[in-house]
């Protein structure tokens, strides 16, 4: 398994990299769609459908509206707010699972959730491409979740004792979370630093990226919520020895859509 993770990262990587930053326009939009779109293949198995007729036609659906945002981009404003308020949801849905899963175990009402997952996701990437540095605020991001992952992982087993949702991801812990923002914390305090933001910049990013990192674990709990409610470990194999690919941009999903608002935010 381990031989198979690696030789799939060495392919994939490279990839991921000539796509994120070297494509632009409608070239970036298309690579960002095609992923997007995979996931959408995916998320239908999450939803409930089985065959693949269905899964095909749900990620043609998701296609088809990727291409009408971007030939409208008015509704980027709108496509990013839906997805703050859905995240917020989300957040309460892991905390009170399997309590509320009666409210959303529908198949219709998953389909809905994956449009507010998947939509967003593409949408705030495409946005933060468009913005000066615009491929320094992705790797970002990024670096803001992979440092998220990379700190809970260690301070998960060091120090992991309380968990962080028992009844979504036994394996997360409060401990792992600290960790991992303490992490990212000192990356964006060491980048302030040296670029020599100001104060008030230093600490404006120092809140940002906590909200970006608290975000990133909202959107791993979720997936891991929905793929527990179907009874599956991952998302598919279309990836060998690292399962889907949702499995691999969970994080991302909620991670993306927030930091280009806060990016707004920031520029308004």
């Amino acid at each position: 398994m381990l031989k198979q993770r690696i030789i799939t990262a060495l392919i994939l990587l490279p990839i991921a990299l000539c796509g994120f930053f070297l494509l632009e326009g409608a070239g970036f939009a298309l690579f960002i769609g095609l992923v997007v779109t995979l996931g959408a293949w995916e998320w239908a198995r999450l939803a409930g459908f089985a065959e693949q007729l269905p899964r095909v036609v749900y990620a043609a659906v998701v296609a088809l509206l990727l291409f009408l945002m971007y030939i409208l981009p008015d509704v980027a404003p709108w496509v990013l707010g839906a997805a703050v308020l859905w995240w917020a949801l989300a957040t309460f849905l892991v905390l009170t699972y399997p309590r509320t899963r009666a409210q959303w175990s529908s198949v219709a009402c998953k389909l809905v959730i994956g449009l507010l997952i998947l939509l967003p996701a593409w949408q705030g990437l495409v946005y933060i491409k468009h913005m000066a540095l615009g491929n320094w605020l992705i790797m970002a991001v990024m670096v803001l979740v992979w440092g998220a992952d990379i700190g809970a992982y260690f301070s998960g087993r060091a120090f992991g004792k309380r968990k962080l949702a028992p009844a979504v991801s036994p394996g997360k812990s409060w401990e792992g979370v600290y960790g991992g923002l303490a992490l990212t914390l000192l990356i964006t305090l060491v980048v302030g630093v040296v670029r020599e933001w100001e104060a008030k910049q230093i600490l404006l990013a120092l809140i940002g990226a906590a909200v970006v990192v608290l975000i990133s674990v909202v959107g791993d709990l979720t997936e891991s919520m929905f793929k527990r409610q179907a009874g599956i470990k991952d998302s598919s194999n279309l990836l060998p020895g690292h399962g889907g690919v949702l499995d691999r941009i969970d994080s991302l999903t909620a991670a993306i859509p927030v930091f280009a608002v806060l990016l707004w935010m920031a520029a308004s």
